[in-house]
């Protein structure tokens, strides 16, 4: 699992930094090619490596444990642990007033997702993000900026929340600012949908006309009040069925998505029959095991399922999907606690920063195949019916 954010071993206090540094949140793109032309060093950030060369005329300097000895002494330079010591060139990160450092982008990534908000008007039982009542917006200014610092080659992204679509038209702006900086960037926006319930709202997401956009959507139940229960909001079964409606409508991509957890494996093979029956037109179903962080840890009881003992509801749901033609992928499982028929539809999805095996895995034959563990599993617990292939 790799560390994200933390706090700098020092920013430099040998030279009198600039008011602007000192005052507000800087963010940075770093490089190391040592050949990038001088008129673009000084709005950049270098980042050290003992024993490499140090060109000078950067803005700023990052190193690792201490200040390398061939900076120049009028540099200023911050110094990073070494938990930080996977950051590449065309990594973005962000340098707070408190000392505090966030990596935002991972260039060797595919799992770069940008955060927007921590407010949300669901409160969901299993909720890796717990909503905040707060004022964030400096998080939609703070991905307004970092869109401008992101490589241009990059293949995908994500938003995500909280719930994004509070933002309303700010939101919008973001969408805009990515597809102009970023053409070619496939976008993966995950909302609970109820704000597109709002016909001139979706239909002012779809003006956007992004070429590569996907909203993906949570459904968790074919019951209304279950799906109610569980995203803890009254009606929200409806203004979500609604907003799906309405994206259709404008030709938008949607994406269903149903985390499996106690609350909901039951009813998949329903779930199932109700979207091939009702929601046929959208562009993919993800059916996703369950993250054992954030709200899930609180409860655990009403949550936890070993999904060795929902395979059959699994297979049932999957086998549902695809019979009606509906693209389907499971996400977030381990490959031995699932039936071979659910094989064609599954995915290695667990984001690489929080992925982890389990040590019973180490003499796997299919270990390459498999998405493993969140690391959250591995700390909290994991199925007891984990069985190596061999």
């Amino acid at each position: 699992m790799l560390t994200l954010s933390g706090r700098v071993i020092r920013a430099d206090d040998k030279n009198q930094l600039s008011q602007d540094f000192l005052t507000r949140r800087r963010q940075f793109q770093l490089h190391t090619n040592i050949g990038l032309p001088r008129a673009l060093r000084d709005r950049a950030a270098f980042l050290c490596r003992p024993g490499e060369t140090i060109p000078d005329g950067f803005g700023h300097y990052f190193a690792f444990g201490s200040r390398p000895p061939s900076l120049d002494e009028n540099a200023t330079c911050t110094l990073l642990g070494s938990e930080f010591s996977y950051l590449r060139d065309g990594d973005v990160i962000s340098l707070g007033v408190d000392g505090r450092v966030r990596v935002l982008f991972r260039a060797n990534s595919d799992h770069n997702s940008i955060l927007i908000t921590e407010q949300c008007n669901n409160y969901c039982l299993m909720c890796s993000q717990p909503p905040k009542a707060v004022d964030d917006r400096w998080l939609l200014d703070e991905a307004m900026e970092t869109v401008q610092l992101i490589p241009r080659s990059t293949r995908s992204l994500g938003i995500t929340g909280g719930e994004p679509t509070l933002f309303g038209d700010g939101f919008l702006d973001l969408l805009r600012k990515i597809k102009h900086w970023l053409p070619q960037t496939s976008l993966h926006v995950l909302s609970n949908g109820r704000g597109f319930s709002d016909v001139s709202f979706a239909e002012r997401y779809a003006a956007i006309q992004h070429p590569d956009l996907m909203v993906g959507i949570p459904v968790y139940s074919a019951d209304p009040t279950r799906h109610d229960y569980v995203v803890q909001a009254r009606g929200a079964f409806d203004e979500t069925l609604r907003g799906i409606l309405n994206l259709k409508r404008f030709s938008q991509k949607v994406e269903v998505r149903v985390v499996v957890h106690k609350q909901t494996y039951e009813g998949l093979p329903a779930l199932a029959e109700f979207i091939a029956r009702n929601l046929l037109f959208v562009d993919h179903v993800a059916l996703m095991g369950l993250e054992m962080t954030g709200f899930t840890r609180a409860n655990l009881d009403s949550l936890r399922v070993d999904p060795a003992s929902y395979r059959e509801e699994l297979s049932s749901a999957v086998r549902i999907l695809r019979s009606y033609g509906l693209r389907t992928s499971v996400y977030n499982h381990q490959l031995c606690l699932v039936n071979e028929d659910v094989e064609p539809a599954y995915v290695k999805s667990i984001s690489d920063w929080k992925n982890e095996y389990a040590k019973e895995c180490d003499p796997c034959t299919r270990k390459a195949e498999c998405g493993g563990f969140f690391s959250s599993e591995i700390k909290y617990g994991y199925s007891p019916s984990i069985t190596p292939f061999v």
